[in-house]
């Protein structure tokens, strides 16, 4: 005899999203805090030492953030005009910024002091970056040059120029301190090695670019675009590897996390992608209420800062759980086991026998009645209300429905009503509950005169709901003859107009389309 087979109540479950380790690692992110500057929020940038404090290029100034008090720290506000791209030095002491004034500015945090002023750029400068292990800087702007710095002496080393719109991106090779990269509004992602005065690699990705990025390896960079990240191998002599293509508008900026097993896109369309690094696939996506201009992760993942173009600064920082007595003693004990117990040579686990349901229960004895009472009950129907169904379409399957449904008294058929009116407009349920509603007109109609008051409304407004599902159900079959109409009509009107064209001869004919096929190829 074949073993029964228990109610299947999963498939009228809402589609949520899949639980992944990358999604319960990035929902421990906390409320974000949001901070209202003066302005778009041009950059974001953590300071690679403890306590990771962030800076926040906005208008006229460069703040620096505490992540955990969500304060200003340091305000840098020598700047007459805007700021722009303002980064930390590896060491955390000292910060560089460009902005409309055409000058590079190099500050001290503590002191908040200007210590140097690099004076040759003709328009403003958009980024501005230190040179790894070099006492130099790397700016990048809107006169369509790249010019690096040496700190000691305030002098221009070398300019390229080899871009002929804006350049605003750029970035510096991790592993090899000579080269540099820069991105500019021409489409073109060009390198440069600093030991030389000739570009040493020009590659065209397709649009303005907006970030560019070295992944850790310095082997490979990232161009962003349009709405395309692509993946460039430097040591292949500029071979694109690959294009990815999860935003719907402007992408804005570049960042790693995880120690860098992830990456971060931010974009116009108000989401943060998360990719896996090594597969480049999402693994997660974070939602802001306006577009994404900025972004910065900490060193660990501690705090998403995210700047958006109406000025606010979204702080998000993981909170620890602490944990409570009883979850610390599980884990104590458990510690103690796996110490003491290392030479046991095979562990068989609990085995977990899964409790019937009594729904499944009545089911399996034909109680049809019972089952149905069971899924009525107030703390089921309105908890999951996905097995109340689920347990109706199996009724309806063995045409046991107006049978579960026959002696039923009124506080129960108040219960059915309230049920039917609040679920039927769900779109998961509507077409099970219709049918049930029937039946249950079917059973109940020679009653419906006798039932109270209360109860009479319930069947009117039922009814009432009936109808306008109905009126729905019309409403969207003529619109979908009208589109398909109109899809008709525009192919037509397509046909039409070639044809004509190739009456005109301003349209080869197919057979001379063909010949022109074969003498190109």
């Amino acid at each position: 005899m074949p073993a029964f087979k228990k109610l299947n109540t999963k498939i009228f479950q809402k589609s949520g999203p899949e639980i992944t380790p990358d999604y319960i690692y990035w929902k421990k992110l906390g409320v974000p805090v949001l901070v209202k500057e003066f302005g778009p929020i041009d950059y974001i940038d953590f300071s690679p030492i403890e306590p990771h404090h962030f800076a926040v290029t906005c208008s006229v100034r460069v703040q620096v953030y505490n992540p955990i008090t969500k304060l200003v720290v340091k305000n840098l506000s020598r700047f007459r005009e805007n700021a722009y791209g303002a980064t930390f030095r590896s060491d955390g002491k000292l910060i560089v910024a460009g902005g409309e004034e055409t000058n590079v500015k190099l500050f001290d945090v503590s002191t908040k002091s200007l210590l140097r002023l690099f004076k040759g750029h003709e328009a403003p400068v958009h980024r501005t970056y230190f040179v790894p292990n070099k006492a130099q800087i790397a700016s990048y702007s809107d006169d369509k040059t790249v010019r690096l710095w040496d700190i000691p002496t305030e002098k221009n080393v070398i300019s390229y120029r080899g871009h002929t719109d804006y350049i605003r991106a750029g970035a510096t090779s991790p592993v090899v301190p000579d080269i540099v990269l820069s991105g500019g509004y021409d489409s073109i992602v060009k390198m440069y090695d600093t030991r030389t005065e000739n570009e040493v690699l020009s590659i065209n990705h397709g649009s303005p670019i907006e970030a560019l990025l070295f992944l850790p390896s310095g082997g490979v960079f990232l161009s962003a675009g349009g709405t395309d990240i692509k993946i460039w191998d430097t040591i292949a002599g500029g071979k694109l590897l690959g294009s990815i293509s999860q935003h719907h508008k402007t992408i804005t900026c570049l960042k790693l996390a995880s120690d860098n097993k992830r990456l971060l896109s931010g974009s116009l369309d108000r989401h943060v992608k998360i990719y896996d690094t090594s597969s480049f696939k999402v693994v997660h996506t974070l939602d802001f209420p306006n577009s994404v201009l900025s972004l910065g992760v900490s060193k660990n993942d501690d705090t998403v800062v995210a700047g958006l173009v109406d000025g606010l600064v979204s702080i998000s920082r993981r909170e620890e759980e602490p944990l409570d007595k009883k979850t610390e003693k599980k884990i104590s004990s458990y510690r103690y086991a796996s110490q003491t117990h290392t030479n046991v040579d095979t562990i068989i686990s609990e085995v977990h026998h899964e409790k019937q349901a009594k729904y499944d229960n009545h089911l399996r004895k034909f109680e049809y009645s019972k089952a149905l009472d069971c899924v009525l009950l107030r703390y089921v129907a309105n908890k999951t209300p996905q097995v109340t169904v689920s347990l109706m379409q199996e009724l309806l399957r063995r045409r046991a429905l107006d049978k579960a449904f026959q002696g039923r008294d009124n506080k129960t058929i108040t219960q059915v009503l309230r049920f039917l009116i609040k679920n039927l407009p769900d779109i998961r349920f509507t077409r099970i509950l219709i049918d049930v509603a029937n039946i249950f007109f079917d059973v109940f109609e020679n009653r419906i005169c006798d039932l109270p008051p209360e109860t009479l409304k319930l069947v009117v407004n039922l009814n009432v709901l009936l109808q306008q599902e109905l009126d729905l159900y019309k409403d969207l079959t003529n619109l979908e003859g009208a589109m398909h109409l109109l899809l008709a009509a525009s192919g037509a009107s397509e046909e039409v107009v070639e044809d004509s064209l190739k009456s005109q001869k301003l349209l080869p004919s197919i057979d001379a389309q063909k010949n022109m096929v074969v003498n190109l190829t």
